[in-house]
């Protein structure tokens, strides 16, 4: 004879936990939850603001795309503003101009959003709004601009990894540049 494996029994009077209705919900804590439970960042939503995409000179360019290497610029920049205290929107610009000489192949624009909600100390949160934040909507923003220039005839443009790191340490410095010149005009003016 096998014995079956015991499952501990409800007595009757018992009632599950969240009420009964299906909804269980965790037993209220009594310790008060410290805010490092909090994730740094979290995102609420990510979207499409504007996408364009121009091949002024198709079919031609096909025939010049055989025989010569395109020139493409690309260009990112990242913009951040504040929805509420703690909650920000981050827009990635990625600008693509695919180019054989004169003639332009395919322009694509895309401007590509997210809303984070962080907590970090203040010090921290420009930082993390123009290198965390883009970096986590990139693979996104990466992936809408190959699929629009594949479907716009070309092969997908698989824009490369992004330092985002040292475009925020280029903007700081340049800051910095530009705060020294005032500082130097302005006690360099007679009073």
């Amino acid at each position: 004879m096998t014995e079956e494996p015991k499952t501990p029994e409800k007595s009757e009077d018992q009632e599950p936990s969240g009420g009964g209705n299906g909804s269980e919900q965790p037993a209220a804590s009594t310790e008060a939850e410290p805010d490092a439970a909090k994730p740094p960042i979290a995102i609420n939503a990510q979207y499409v603001k504007d996408l364009s995409f121009e091949a002024p000179a198709t079919p031609g360019v096909f025939r010049q795309m055989q025989s010569q290497s395109p020139n493409i610029a690309v260009n990112v920049d990242v913009e951040a503003k504040t929805l509420e205290p703690s909650v920000f929107e981050v827009t990635l610009n990625i600008t693509a101009n695919c180019k054989f000489e004169d003639t332009t192949a395919f322009l694509v624009e895309l401007s590509y959003g997210g809303v984070f909600t962080l907590s970090v100390d203040a010090q921290y949160v420009r930082p993390v709004l123009l290198i965390e934040c883009p970096r986590l909507l990139f693979p996104f923003a990466r992936q809408i601009i190959a699929n629009t220039t594949s479907n716009g005839g070309f092969l997908p443009l698989m824009l490369a990894p992004v330092d985002f790191a040292g475009l925020y340490q280029k903007e700081v410095q340049k800051r910095s540049a530009q705060a020294a010149a005032e500082s130097q005009e302005s006690s360099a003016e007679p009073n």
